[in-house]
C-alpha cells in the first residue's frame, strides 16, 4: 500500500523535472524587466515634472529681472532663452535638435522594454526625463512650432553664463545620464544586467535544464 503511494509521487516529480524551462522562467523574467521599466518611465516622469516647474516658476517670476545672486555669487538665477543643445551648444539649429530629441525619446523608450539592469534604467531615465523637458519648450514656445527657445536658469559664478553657459534642470538630468551611461558602457554593463560575457548580473539565470538549483 505504501508503495502505491509513494510511487505516483515520485513519477510526478520526475515529470515536474522533465518539463520545458520556458514557462516559469520567462514569466519570472517579466517581474524584473517590469520593474526596471517601471523605475525608468517614473523616474523619467520626476525629472521632467521638476524641469517644468522650475521653468514655469523662472518665467513667472524672472523676466525681465536682473539676475538673483545666491551661494555668495557661485551661483546665478536669471532667464535666457536657447535654440541650441544643452548648455546653448550649436545655438540657432532648434529645428535639428528637436527631431533628435524625438528620435531620442522612441529609442529609450522602446529599451525600457527589455530593460534589466537598475543602473542603465537610471542613466536612460535622466536622458529621456531631460530630453522631454527641453522637447516640450521647443514645440511650445516662441518663436514657433518646433522651433521654441528652451528655457535656461542656472549660471555659474557669473549672472550671464561667461564662465559657464547658462543651463537648466533637463541639461544636468541629460549630462549625468550620459555619463552614467558611458561609464556602464566602459565597464561592459549591459542592459540585461550582465558584465561582457558574464552570465551574472541582474537578470534572473535561466535554466538550459530541468534539474533544480
Amino acid at each position: 500500500m505504501s508503495e502505491q503511494t509513494d510511487r505516483p509521487t515520485a513519477e510526478q516529480g520526475a515529470e515536474s523535472a522533465s518539463q520545458p524551462s520556458g514557462a516559469t522562467p520567462s514569466s519570472g523574467d517579466d517581474v524584473p524587466r517590469r520593474s526596471r521599466a517601471r523605475l525608468l518611465l517614473g523616474l523619467a516622469a520626476a525629472v521632467f515634472a521638476l524641469d517644468l516647474a522650475t521653468k514655469l516658476i523662472v518665467v513667472a517670476t524672472l523676466s525681465d529681472r536682473e539676475p538673483l545672486r545666491l551661494l555668495g555669487g557661485a551661483l546665478y538665477l536669471t532667464e535666457a532663452r536657447n535654440t541650441g543643445a544643452a548648455f546653448s551648444f550649436a545655438e540657432g539649429a532648434t529645428v535639428v535638435f528637436t527631431l533628435i530629441a524625438v528620435a531620442v525619446v522612441v529609442v529609450i523608450v522602446r529599451f525600457a522594454r527589455r530593460m534589466y539592469s537598475t543602473a542603465w534604467a537610471v542613466a536612460l531615465a535622466l536622458v529621456l526625463g531631460g530630453a522631454l523637458g527641453n522637447l516640450v519648450d521647443r514645440v511650445f514656445r516662441d518663436p514657433g512650432f518646433l522651433r521654441g527657445g528652451v528655457v535656461d536658469f542656472l549660471s555659474l559664478f557669473d549672472p550671464y553664463g561667461q564662465v559657464w553657459p547658462i543651463f537648466n534642470v533637463a541639461d544636468s538630468a541629460i549630462v549625468c545620464g550620459g555619463v552614467l551611461g558611458a561609464l556602464l558602457a566602459f565597464r561592459g554593463v549591459e542592459f540585461d544586467g550582465r558584465r561582457g560575457g558574464d552570465d551574472s548580473g541582474d537578470r534572473p539565470a535561466e535554466r538550459t535544464d530541468g534539474t533544480p538549483g
